[in-house]
């Protein structure tokens, strides 16, 4: 399992985390799409903005191996932020290749960009 080193290991102050500290022996956790309903707790709203914050800033729009990225919290993204880099894709592998969608990002999370150039 590729450990990205540089990433926030958890949003600070909080104990939603990013990266998870070691391999799981009967496999990666399946990543799916999640649901995010308007109702949203304001926290995990922090959470989930921090978190792309981070997968923009260590990998733009290129894809990048999940590796130690957190299956809970990628899965709150995924299907429409991030979305798979390779075809076919195995929600359940540590190699799976991802990558941020800006188009999208900026869609759902506009206070990401307020002030920055087109992405």
């Amino acid at each position: 399992m590729l450990k990205h080193r540089g990433f926030p290991g958890r949003l600070p102050g909080t104990d939603h985390q990013f990266v998870i500290r070691r391999a799981n022996k009967d496999g990666a956790t399946r990543i799916i799409a999640r649901q995010r309903y308007a109702d949203r707790r304001p926290a995990d709203r922090r959470a989930d903005i921090g978190f792309l914050a981070a997968l923009i800033e260590h990998f733009g729009d290129e894809p990048f191996e999940r590796g130690n990225l957190d299956a809970g919290r990628l899965s709150w993204l995924f299907g429409r932020e991030v979305l798979p880099a390779d075809d076919p894709f195995d929600p359940q592998c540590y190699a799976a290749r991802l990558r941020v969608d800006l188009r999208a990002a900026r869609a759902s999370f506009p206070e990401l960009f307020d002030g920055s150039e087109e992405a």
